[in-house]
This record gives structure tokens, sequence and C-alpha cells, in this order.
């Protein structure tokens, strides 16, 4: 029996796993442990607050650890994440005999491989389509930011993921009224470029709704009045849809396209209104290939969890 410990460091939370995996690599999740990552001042110090919590695995007691974090990874080991104060070096001095083996990946590409794991086995099906298999899969989440990543086999039969920083491209506005969305979201928020990041995020939320009703309201909120006849809904739905559609052509999704993230989960409505799969499906040239493209979410607010097990379990298979 093998254990891993998986984390997933956002800009919000930070949730860490213990799992186990045994000679059938059948993985089983034993525990799990949230802290705010604002209430930490540096990475070590998360880990001292997760050392004297409750949580059933010590982080030198791990056969592997696997690290997804919300922003861009060198080397494996380090990162200095856009939206969180702090980076994290696992080759620093302060890190490296915490672990016994260690790997950080993007937040993203752990959800990547979540997909090929038990948790992506039971996501919810939104849009029917035919699913592929050998082919590429999409995932892509917004919560504090958008994130996307692909998942593509290998000739060894094993998943590579790969990581994506495309949250941070500019969002496709397309009509004069969302033109003139563009502009306030300029006007209110003092920001010039506004990308995918601040558009389908719960700060798109609050910024949508401000613009659409002249109500300030936190992104709970907003998501808390969400009706069959929300324009807020209507507008988010219709907003997410086309996130996902132009990523599920940029890489050629056949093997299926995955939602994971706070914001679809928390408000699956976003997912089945009607604008969503309108706008999914929209394309004068490529209508036909995305009616074929099933589309997925990914209910469980853990998933990231779990794809940072499942790449530790092939790692630990090849050692």
């Amino acid at each position: 029996m093998k254990t891993i410990l998986a984390a997933d460091i956002g800009g919000t939370n930070s949730r860490f796993a213990h799992f186990e995996s045994n000679q059938h690599k059948v993985l089983t999740l034993v525990n799990t442990k949230w802290l705010p990552t604002t209430g930490a001042k540096s990475f070590p110090q998360l880990l001292d607050q997760l050392k004297t919590s409750n949580f059933t695995l010590q982080p030198d007691k791990a056969d592997i650890a696997v690290i997804g974090i919300a922003g861009p990874v060198e080397h494996n080991s380090y990162s200095a994440p856009p939206y969180i104060p702090w980076a994290v070096d696992l080759n620093g001095d302060s890190c490296s005999n915490t672990f016994k083996h260690s790997i950080l990946i993007n937040d993203f590409v752990a959800q990547a491989y979540s997909c090929r794991s038990p948790i992506g086995k039971r996501a919810l099906k939104i849009l029917a389509g035919q699913m592929l298999a050998e082919q590429t899969v999409g995932v892509l989440g917004a919560g504090t930011a958008l994130g996307k990543a692909i998942l593509t086999p290998t000739t060894s039969g094993d998943f590579l993921a790969l990581p994506s920083e495309g949250g941070h491209a500019y969002f496709p506005f397309i009509s004069p009224r969302e033109f003139s969305f563009q502009e306030f979201y300029r006007e209110k928020s003092g920001l010039q470029e506004i990308t995918g990041n601040l558009v389908v995020s719960g700060k798109g939320l609050h910024y949508i709704h401000w613009f659409l009703t002249g109500e300030k309201l936190e992104p709970e909120e907003v998501s808390a009045r969400f009706t069959a006849e929300s324009d807020t809904l209507a507008w988010a739905a219709k907003f997410f849809g086309r996130v996902c559609r132009d990523f599920a052509l940029e890489a050629m999704t056949r093997g299926g396209l995955y939602i994971a993230g706070g914001v679809a989960a928390k408000n699956p409505e976003l997912l089945t209104h009607e604008n969503f799969r309108a706008e999914f499906l929209h394309s004068s040239t490529m209508g036909g290939l995305l009616a074929e493209i099933p589309v997925f979410l990914m209910e469980n607010q853990d998933s990231g969890l779990w794809g940072a097990a499942f790449h530790g379990q092939q790692v630990l298979q090849k050692k």
C-alpha cells in the first residue's frame, strides 16, 4: 500500500487529501483538510498549519506528494502564482526536507488527470455526444480565475496532462451590448485587459449583475438570486458556453470536455441553461463537430485532489 499526499493550492482555499493506492491501482480517499490560503503568510507556514491539524497524513510520511497550484510551474518545483501572495519552491531550504518525493503541477493539470480518476467517471453529462477513445480530453473551470488544460493518452498506456494559461487571454465580446459591458467593466474595475479570468469567474458574476441591474452584490449573493428569468444567469451561461466552445475547438476535445471549478459546481444552472447549450453549439463552420463533443460537469469540488493523486499513482508505478 502506497500513501499519497494530494494538494490543491487555490487563490481562496487550499485543499489537502490523504490517499492510498493498492497493488490493483485502486485509489482510496482517506481524509481531507481545507485551509484558507490567505490564512498563511507562506507555503511552509501553510504546511505547518496542516501538520498541527487533525489531518491523518504527515507530509514527510507520504510516499509521494503531488501539489497542484493556481499558476504556471517551473521545473516541477517552483511557482509564483498570480492570485496568491507567496511562491512555492519545493527545492527551497524550508521545503527541501519536508517530503520524501514531491511534484508541483498546475492546478488544472491536476483537474485534467481527475478526468480519468473515479471522480471523472462519475461526472454529470451536460451535453450528449460521442466520446472517442484515445482522443484529446479538455478540462476547464472557473473559481477565483479560469483554468484550462488538456489530457492526452500516451503510447505507454498512461495519460499526459498539458498546462495552459489560456484564462489570461482576452475574452471575446461580440455585440454592441457586450462591448458596453466591456467598457463598464474597465471603468468600474480600473482594468483595461478584460480576460476570461475576469468574466467567467466569481468576479465576473459580480460585474455582470452590476452592469445589468445596477446592484453591487458579492458572487454568492448573485447566484442566490438565479432564476429561470434571471438576465444575469442568461448572460453568465452564454459567456460560459462561449469559453467552452472556443476551448473545445482549439484543443479538438473529441475525448470529451469536462468542466470543473467552484463556479459551475456551485451553480450548475449555468450549464443547464439553454444559453449555454446554444452558445456551445453555435458555429457556422463547426456546429456539426461541436454537437459530437460530450460535455460533463465535475460536481465534486475535490476533483483536483483526485487528479493529483491519480498522477502520483502513475509516477509511483514507474519507480
